[in-house]
């Protein structure tokens, strides 16, 4: 539970456009939970009861197909909103989510969510355009999946990591370093094909590996390996 005068959903994007008062309200329908990591907070099929913002901590979506291969859709950083598809169609959930890191999560009543939404519009425009987001970042991943080969794949997937941490210089800072097995399910492909290509990258000057971080050296020469071949398209 907040403490004191902490306003814990200060901190979530799609509220930023809520009035304080609203936020404050809704903070005292929240119940808080807590998780460690790899533990489990939604499961796929489960009832769309609540909806939850991420506090403090990292999140990540995925799910698992038949033969138990897991398949990432996105990391969530705090600030973060999960659960809000199943909160509008009312529909089982689509994905599993679990804690990547020590997690807290405001879980707020899906039928306290849809009032707020229906009835505060700047709110509504939000969530709406938080799935137009979600749409267009599908789009692209389609697009990728369907296009790129596996090697491309994870260039484009670094890429886009590399480019939360762009500098002025063109270099860029991956914190933490990416796990071969994380990169691999977000791009469908293996381990050993996540490694060979790091390892290509590296000889050739891109990356370079340290001990906390993965630094991408020249962030234009591995921006031009994805849009060369997505141009041949």
């Amino acid at each position: 539970m907040p403490v004191n005068d902490a306003r814990p959903l200060d901190g979530i994007d799609l509220l930023a456009v809520a009035p304080a008062a609203l936020r404050d309200e809704l903070q005292k329908q929240c119940r808080w939970q807590r998780f460690v990591p790899h533990e489990q907070i939604i499961d796929r099929n489960d009832d769309p009861d609540h909806v939850y913002f991420l506090v403090e901590g990292r999140v990540r979506v995925v799910i698992y197909s038949a033969s138990g291969r897991e398949i990432t859709f996105d990391d969530l950083p705090p600030g973060a909103v999960f659960g809000e598809l199943s909160a509008l169609d009312k529909a089982p959930r689509s994905a599993n989510v679990m804690a990547l890191t020590d997690a807290t999560v405001a879980a707020l009543p899906t039928a306290v969510f849809r009032s707020a939404v229906t009835e505060h519009p700047p709110l509504a425009l939000a969530l709406m355009v938080h799935l137009v987001g979600m749409v267009r970042r599908a789009n692209e991943r389609i697009m990728d999946l369907s296009t790129l080969g596996a090697n491309n794949r994870v260039h484009a997937e670094l890429l886009r990591l590399a480019l939360h941490g762009a500098q002025p210089d063109g270099t860029a800072t991956i914190r933490p370093i990416p796990v071969h097995s994380d990169i691999a399910s977000r791009v469908s492909t293996t381990r050993e094909t996540v490694a060979r290509v790091l390892s290509d990258l590296a000889r050739s000057g891109i990356v370079v590996r340290t001990t906390d971080h993965l630094h991408v050296a020249d962030l234009n020469r591995l921006e031009r390996l994805v849009e060369d071949v997505r141009g041949e398209w």
